[in-house]
């Protein structure tokens, strides 16, 4: 059972949700689903990009002087209904702010026992908390790999301000048992090798960005 949330940045169009999944569009988000003829099963937000509330059934609305974000306010509508994993498009891109908040949205799902996926047009992003992610062959984007090995980057950051018992494997560069700190990158721009890949964290949140789909 899949959370699949439509914000206002740039949508990437990787994943379209069916019949199966709960389609949540939060604010401007709308205006996405509808152009692609996809009618959501609940609108949330303050309707300050919409300019109002939309015709629909099933709307949650906010202040606009709020401290959830849009974003944030669809999320908590999907765990409020027991999903466990959000897959999330048009959080990526645009105003630089809405994509840290996004991120963060990431780590509050971390750290809430479910799992989000911000989808993008050249990255994915997920957040993990005392847990592994993990990648396998042929979920990197093979562009730039001759012989048709995956490529791509991955690049891990703390979500706080430190997550330790780091162990990265599969990657060209490994790592095992390091303390990630929120003010030192050691964990960008690392690379597929074509292996199975994980990233695991015995105690705190990570962000991680790659290139290429989403295994597990």
């Amino acid at each position: 059972m899949r959370c699949f949330i439509t914000g206002a940045g740039e949508f990437s169009g990787l994943v379209i949700p069916g019949s199966e999944d709960f389609i949540i569009a939060a604010d401007g988000g709308y205006r996405e689903l509808v152009s692609r003829g996809i009618v959501p099963d609940l609108v949330v937000g303050d309707f300050d990009s919409l300019g109002s509330p939309p015709d629909h059934p099933h709307i949650f609305s906010s202040p606009v002087e709020k401290d959830d974000t849009d974003m944030m306010l669809a999320v908590k509508q999907g765990l409020s209904r027991g999903y466990k994993l959000f897959l999330i498009d048009g959080g990526l891109g645009g105003r630089l702010d809405h994509t840290i908040a996004n991120c963060q949205t990431l780590a509050y799902l971390s750290r809430n026992g479910a799992r989000g996926v911000l989808l993008g047009r050249e990255m994915r992003v997920t957040a993990v908390t005392n847990g592994t992610v993990r990648f396998a062959p042929g979920d990197a984007d093979s562009a730039g790999a001759p012989d048709g090995t995956p490529a791509g980057i991955v690049s891990v950051f703390s979500a706080g301000e430190k997550a330790e018992g780091v162990t990265i494997t599969g990657l060209k560069y490994p790592l095992e048992d390091a303390a990630l700190t929120c003010d030192y990158p050691l964990g960008v721009s690392n690379e597929f090798t074509g292996s199975p890949a994980e990233v695991t964290v015995r105690e705190g949140t990570l962000l991680i960005a790659w290139t290429g789909e989403y295994e597990s």
